[in-house]
């Protein structure tokens, strides 16, 4: 009789979790410094995180993905397996992840706290609402559309252009119908109708403040810099000259203390923020990050969707902005992504196919030749899964050695750390290495704005060029001119394909990058640049996972993944 495979969830409820305070002790935190949300989370207070800034720093190791697929990589539990690894062989290592956002968990991704036996924990906890981080930044964000429209309504003093306010408001659901609305409607008691819109809380720029910000003055000084819109003669109007910031750093007063919890072998845990890489920057918090560095002497966080999205914004945007310069760079891939990339279709993907994971390969040199331009070392982990046979990873193995890296396989989703130990090992020998790092972002600050996104588009995406209409590159000079010149750029783009042909598998080139949008975030301190059919507000699939989650007889959650 087939033996049955235990969900992430019963294995998650299986976990003989440690006291968070216990934990917290593993890595030198006192009781003290910490604001308890039950027996088992908590967060770690701003005042004892200033007096680690003396600290030395451990190593940082960064966790990205070939292109994502239908098949699945596996890259937030290869970043939990890895930093389980990591301590099965001795070292003292923890991890830095995102917070999941909701519209996935009803939609069709899932959560985001990995899977099998490398998860963290409390897993259902941590999928809804875990501290209500996502809930403050909602609220703020929308208390300065409130405060927007209120300026208005009572003699709009400042001159706002109704139809150039750039704020819209935010929901953390897939929900295509907000997507564009008309607000205001039903007299003049509700002020000024005018066309509105929601983007999806990860996208917001609060949610990237929120992840930038060193302290809560940077954070109050970023939210002050937001720009909401502009007036008639289109001059920029801030949140600070509606008089936002302050109360909108008071609702974020807590939710910029990183999360602290645990894996399911009891190591320590950071998750904190939780923007999406194919529409914002894709990485959990600069604050916990940097302070998980002080504590540990590895540190494995990850970035979202491919190295062509999270990996090039952690680079480019979250390591220039807080001095970061990573040791090492793991490449996440499994035999089912690669033969998809291949040609394989879905439901033909437990069948060998060792030639279709060769040529799916040309997604992952692509991918290792983009890392390898920022001076940072690649290693390749293999995701293993049941159906994987020997010659098909034999097949990574070799594409690996050619591009002169060496790739592992590695079965933390079943056998946990244990299951990464020879990742581990050879990810701590290539960090411990003494050497100058090379680390390096593929662009300085002073490029003009439109050549750091051909140069993104040229080099990591192998696009021919970008192209864009007469509006959006006066658009490009109008930022360079008014100050904005020297902001990184934030790409949001299909995360399916290096093109923006979400159904260009592979390892395309000689497509064009078309700009549709200019988003400016002065707070967040950089450009989002919108291309192709790219959406800020996702939609549900015609069967969302939502129509499997309900409470069970004894109350418990069933569905959640």
């Amino acid at each position: 009789m087939e033996k049955k495979v235990a969900s992430d969830i019963e294995i998650a409820r299986s976990a003989r979790m440690k006291r968070i305070v216990d934990v917290a002790d593993r890595i030198g935190i006192p009781e003290r410094h910490l604001f308890q949300y039950g027996p088992s989370k908590a967060k770690v207070d701003l005042g004892y995180i200033e007096e680690l800034s003396a600290h030395p720093n451990g190593k940082l190791i960064l966790v990205t993905a070939i292109s994502p697929t239908p098949a699945g990589e596996g890259k937030t539990t290869t970043t939990v397996g890895l930093t389980d690894g990591l301590n099965f062989v001795g070292r003292r290592a923890m991890c830095c992840l995102r917070e999941p956002s909701l519209g996935p968990c009803f939609g069709m991704k899932g959560g985001a706290a990995g899977g099998g036996y490398a998860q963290v924990v409390p897993m259902e906890d941590i999928n809804l609402h875990f501290t209500g981080d996502f809930h403050a930044i909602t609220t703020a964000h929308n208390l300065l559309a409130a405060l927007i429209d209120n300026h208005i309504y009572w003699g709009n003093k400042l001159d706002i252009d109704c139809r150039r306010i750039a704020w819209k408001r935010v929901l953390d659901m897939n929900d295509r119908a907000l997507r564009s609305i008309v607000n205001s409607l039903g007299g003049t008691a509700n002020g000024y109708p005018r066309e509105d819109g929601f983007d999806i809380t990860v996208a917001s720029e609060v949610m990237a403040i929120l992840c930038l910000s060193l302290d809560l003055k940077d954070l109050e000084r970023r939210l002050g810099n937001i720009v909401i819109g502009y007036t008639r003669d289109r001059k920029p109007v801030t949140a600070r000259e509606i008089n936002a910031s302050g109360a909108m750093a008071a609702l974020l007063k807590d939710a910029i203390m990183p999360n602290l919890v645990q894996t399911l072998e009891n190591n320590p845990a950071f998750i904190h923020g939780g923007p999406f890489a194919n529409i914002a920057h894709g990485c959990n918090s600069v604050l916990a990050t940097k302070t998980a560095l002080k504590l540990a002497d590895f540190v494995v966080t990850e970035a979202g969707f491919g190295a062509d999205l999270g990996a090039e914004k952690f680079f480019d945007i979250k390591c220039r902005k807080a001095g970061l310069a990573p040791s090492v760079a793991v490449l996440v891939s499994t035999v089912r992504a690669l033969k998809m990339h291949g040609g394989v279709p879905k439901e033909e993907l437990a069948s060998p196919n060792a030639s279709a994971v060769k040529k799916g390969c040309e997604n992952l040199k692509r991918h290792i030749e983009n890392v390898g331009k920022f001076g940072v070392p690649v290693v390749v982990a293999i995701n293993r899964f049941g159906t994987d046979t020997d010659s098909e990873i034999g097949e990574i193995i070799v594409c690996a050695k050619k591009m002169g890296t060496e790739a592992f396989v590695c079965t933390h989703w079943a056998d946990g750390g244990k299951g990464a130990e020879s990742l581990a090992r050879h990810v701590a020998d290539i960090a411990d290495a003494e050497r100058k790092t090379s680390f390096k972002t593929l662009y300085p600050d002073d490029m003009s704005l439109r050549e750091k996104v051909r140069t993104i588009a040229k080099e990591i995406y192998r696009a021919e060029d970008i192209v864009c209409d007469k509006a959006i590159d006066a658009r490009f000079k109008e930022l360079d001119a008014n100050g904005f010149g020297r902001f990184p750029i934030c790409m949001a783009k299909t995360q399916y394909s290096f093109s923006t042909d979400p159904t260009q598998r592979g390892a395309p080139t000689g497509h064009v990058v078309t700009i549709r949008e200019l988003r400016l975030s002065a707070g967040a301190e950089f450009i989002v640049a919108v291309t192709g059919e790219i959406l800020t507000m996702p939609g549900l699939p015609k069967v969302p996972a939502a129509d499997s989650i309900f409470l069970d007889d004894q109350g418990r959650i069933q569905g959640l993944f």
